[in-house]
């Protein structure tokens, strides 16, 4: 019988000395990445300073490689556009109609209910 409660206090003991390296295990990897991420801001920050100041002609290639980008752009034909434009405005005139006519058909139902 005393053996017995020796060995439960033993594992037990055990559990807590494995709970407490968890914890400490815990927290250490929290101190790292609050250091990463203080490391972090300080490196965007001295980027941030370094972007300030401006490159010449950099605007200028800006503009250069979105002359090449809309090179590379497939542009669709007038007959594609045409098309697509009015399948989108009948969608929006049947939607349009669908709307005023559940409108009407609500108003009458709240005349009904109300009027009674």
């Amino acid at each position: 019988m005393a053996k017995n409660k020796k060995k439960s206090s033993d594992e037990s003991e055990k559990e807590t000395k494995k709970s407490v390296k968890d914890d400490s295990a815990k927290e250490s990897k929290k101190s790292k990445k609050e250091e990463n991420l203080a490391a972090d801001s300080k490196e965007s920050k001295k980027s941030k300073d370094n972007s300030e100041k401006k490159e010449p002609g950099k605007i200028s290639k800006w503009f250069k490689d979105l002359k090449i980008e809309f090179k590379k752009v497939v542009w669709p034909s007038k007959e594609t556009v045409v098309t697509n434009t009015s399948v989108v405005v009948g969608v929006i005139a049947l939607s349009a109609i669908l709307v005023g006519v559940l409108d009407e058909i609500f108003l009458i139902l709240m005349r009904l209910i109300y009027n009674s």
